[in-house]
């Protein structure tokens, strides 16, 4: 294992997973907290619209996805709150709008559109180095958000009414959380895709939270999780030649299926003893 971090690429990929954990960690555990999966997700597909107008105005399909997907929270988290329409059904509407978008701009792209599969299901092994930079900000700002703001988003994932009583603008502070989570997103597509990004925002923070019901102790044993299950994906990927994505995920999977059996086995005798 040690003569792979000789690679640039495998030092990469390495850098990315801890980057990916530390924003996943955090932001997840307000997902699974708030229970926003189901919006989260959309927010994720939406943003394959990002990725086909990069390719169509020809730049770098992260920065296409950067405004795409703050965008999209913003009008997905909008609508859910203002309109009529049932709120799953506008989600999976603007979810396949946005999917559609990026179809069309793909296609109407000149010549192949190279490594577009690495953002629809990731390739964790292939992060240039400018993606890196552009995550390492990304986690900053994503950082800095939550310290600022903790309190109010604590407040908002547990009792929203109650918030909304003390003062607090909710809907403006429910709209700025959906914005973390797409730059959370946009972090995440790069090392598992937009097909998979819903499973490492999630299964890491619902992993957690059968150790603790703490929040902050939530991201930080999330945010550990994370990277150590993301480095085994990664090595076990490079060892059998298989999509790194897909098996970050299914060790993610794996280790919450044990976990959870383990747990339930340990409470199935501590009631069968008292």
């Amino acid at each position: 294992m040690f003569e792979l971090l000789q690679y640039t690429f495998i030092q990469n990929a390495l850098i990315a997973a801890i980057l990916a954990s530390v924003a996943c960690g955090i932001i997840g555990a307000f997902v699974v907290v708030k229970k926003i999966v189901f919006i989260s997700g959309g927010i994720a597909h939406a943003s394959f619209g990002g990725v086909g107008l990069g390719y169509y105005l020809g730049i770098n399909p992260m920065l296409g996805v950067l405004p795409f997907s703050l965008l999209s929270a913003l009008v997905m988290g909008t609508v859910s709150k203002k309109s009529k329409i049932p709120e799953d059904s506008a989600i999976g509407i603007l979810w396949s709008l946005g999917m559609a978008l990026g179809v069309i701009f793909v296609y109407l792209t000149p010549g192949y559109a190279p490594d577009l599969m690495t953002y629809l299901f990731g390739n964790i092994l292939t992060v240039p180095r400018f993606d890196l930079y552009l995550m390492l900000v990304i986690d900053i700002v994503i950082v800095c958000a939550v310290y600022l703001f903790y309190k109010e988003f604590l407040s908002l994932c547990f009792d929203e009414e109650f918030t909304t009583v003390q003062g607090v603008p909710t809907e403006k502070l429910y709209l700025f959380l959906l914005c973390i989570i797409a730059l959370t997103i946009v972090v995440l597509i790069k090392v598992v895709g937009i097909i998979l990004v819903i499973a490492l925002l999630t299964i890491p923070a619902t992993l957690s939270r059968k150790f603790t019901n703490n929040l902050k102790r939530m991201m930080l044993i999330s945010t550990v999780f994370g990277t150590v299950i993301s480095v085994t994906g990664i090595g076990l990927s490079y060892a059998l030649d298989v999509p790194s994505g897909a098996t970050i995920i299914l060790v993610l999977s794996l280790v919450y299926g044990l976990v959870a059996f383990g747990m339930d086995m340990l409470e199935s005798r501590r009631v069968l003893k008292s």
